[in-house]
């Protein structure tokens, strides 16, 4: 979406799988963001950048329902989505990992695989299915399923944070800072995984301190700067990434 509010075309020509329009909201009386606007389409990775407290997360909370908007409005396959309480998008096909790979440590990997598809009021047969899918896409997870999802490395976590969400078969699937805390070589592997997500036909929405590895994978880079989107525009159309590391400081042409 641009900066006038026209939804651009993708190059699949797609119409959005969500739309964020002039976003604003907060923490009770507290403004935290006061305008943004996105677009994510199926198969697409849109990367939201911007230093810490620039309101990303807070963002990603009133997309998912988690924090009250204020202003501006949220549509996801074309429906208002704006005050729907955040299990029933899950339940439409939202799926947001939060920041700090939020696993239950005492229960092996595949019960938190399990739990994750609850949701969705799967028989056996099913869940295995599902099961299954998400260790042809995370085989580490499969190899260690009956082990405690606290033994695992960082990186795995992640992996097994992002099985988790996508038991629930999301069209959507949103993504606080998978990289947090992980080595640069494991951020490269997560980021690796996160692209092949994509060619799944699902779209991403991604948050991200690492800009170049982020960067690397992005169709759509929105930045944001004090609450606001400071630069939002096709990855192709961003020269390299110095623009963005203006943007993040406020001297970019674009800001």
């Amino acid at each position: 979406m641009s900066k006038d509010g026209e939804d651009m075309p993708s190059a699949s020509g797609e119409s959005a799988l969500l739309e964020v329009d002039g976003l604003g909201t907060g923490y009770g009386d507290l403004r935290v963001v006061w305008d943004v606007s996105l677009t994510v389409r199926r198969g697409e990775i849109t990367v939201i950048l911007g230093r810490n407290g620039a309101g990303k997360t807070t963002t990603l909370r009133a997309i998912t329902g988690l924090n009250k908007v204020f202003t501006g409005a949220v549509r996801f396959q074309g429906k208002d989505m704006t005050t729907v309480k955040p299990h029933l998008r899950v339940r439409r096909g939202m799926s947001y990992v939060q920041e700090g790979k939020r696993v239950f440590h005492g229960q092996t990997i595949e019960q938190n695989l399990l739990l994750g598809g609850y949701t969705r009021k799967l028989r056996r047969r099913e869940l295995r299915g599902e099961l299954d899918r998400i260790y042809s896409l995370f085989p580490i997870l499969g190899e260690k399923r009956r082990l405690l999802a606290g033994s695992m490395s960082g990186g795995q976590q992640q992996m097994l944070a992002i099985g988790q969400a996508l038991m629930a078969h999301p069209s959507l699937l949103i993504l606080d800072e998978p990289s947090g805390g992980l080595a640069p070589v494991i951020v490269q592997e997560v980021m690796a995984k996160v692209q092949e997500l994509k060619e799944t036909g699902i779209g991403v929405l991604l948050v991200e301190q690492a800009v170049e590895a982020s960067f690397a994978i992005a169709d759509w880079v929105t930045v944001l700067d004090m609450g606001r989107d400071v630069l939002s525009s096709p990855a192709s159309a961003v020269s390299d990434v110095s623009v963005l590391q203006d943007a993040y400081f406020g001297s970019s042409e674009h800001a």
